[in-house]
């Protein structure tokens, strides 16, 4: 069972600016835990996103001597593409393709289409750098602009992204609507169909309701779980403030539980723990 740890989707939202040193000292020490990817940064407009201008920076003075964790950074566009690929030390760029029209404008300021135009160029390079490309399902369990949604126009966009050479695919719920009949039925229709992609989940979730979510994906074949630390962040388009990431130390929880292999460093996790509330305050 694998676990992404997000804390580019934790802190992207937050106010202050979190210093580079400090992100540095977090991040590095998010290394030493042992998660198998870690969404550290990503490579968009500063003026959209100002807390997370400073990726190129962190990633050169991230410690990767003594880590077999993988960095991923989000993009955007073929610009933001070509900047992550620039770096050796990323392995993974994830790109959030939303199956609601309303959304992909309101994310990345372009159509389906033209994100599938997108979408086409950042895995060309991809290609070309050897870099893996990451496409991050968004709205994937439905959305809250009307915009039609239902199992059928999930697993189009698979097929045919997945025809690009595309092998991971991680489903989003966006504004942590997704209902456990739908995490449900779309794993099981996708993953037995598709043994040679690999499939995730991102979800947003309420306090009480990560074990009801997290349970329906891992019964229906699901190895592949996002989370942050303390659940913080993730959610700014959510009507309900207390939506926000899965919780990493829920997740952990859920693996024990599933007698599932845990290889993570839980004395570096409590360190990451303490050190990111003290990053947030």
């Amino acid at each position: 069972m694998k676990i992404i740890e997000c804390p580019r989707d934790a802190w992207q939202g937050h106010h202050p600016f979190i210093s580079t040193n400090q992100k540095i000292e977090y991040l590095n020490t998010l290394l030493r835990v042992g998660f198998d990817t870690i969404d550290f940064g990503s490579f968009v407009s500063a003026k959209a996103m100002p807390q997370v201008s400073d990726t190129a920076e962190i990633v050169s003075r991230l410690n990767l001597s003594n880590s077999s964790t993988k960095l991923l950074a989000i993009i955007a566009n073929e610009r933001g593409a070509s900047e992550a690929c620039a770096f050796n030390e990323i392995s993974y760029l994830g790109y959030p393709f939303s199956i609601s029209e309303t959304f992909q404008l309101r994310n990345t300021n372009a159509t389906i289409l033209e994100s599938l135009n997108r979408v086409q160029e950042i895995q060309k390079l991809c290609q070309q750098k050897n870099k893996k490309l990451v496409i991050y399902i968004s709205m994937g369990f439905g959305n809250p602009y009307g915009d039609l949604w239902n199992p059928e126009i999930v697993l189009h966009w698979v097929e045919k992204l997945s025809s690009l050479g595309i092998t991971i695919f991680s489903l989003a719920d966006t504004v942590g609507l997704a209902s456990v009949d739908a995490i449900s039925s779309l794993f099981s229709q996708l993953i037995p169909a598709n043994q040679d992609l690999e499939f995730g989940a991102h979800f947003h979730s309420k306090p009480e309701e990560w074990k009801t979510k997290i349970d329906a994906a891992y019964n229906a074949g699901c190895r592949r779980f996002d989370g942050a630390l303390l659940g913080y962040g993730g959610c700014p388009m959510a009507q309900d403030d207390l939506v926000g990431n899965m919780p990493t130390e829920r997740l952990l929880d859920f693996i024990i539980e599933k007698k599932e292999t845990n290889l993570l460093d839980l004395n570096a996790l409590d360190e990451a723990k303490e050190m990111f509330l003290r990053l947030i305050r």
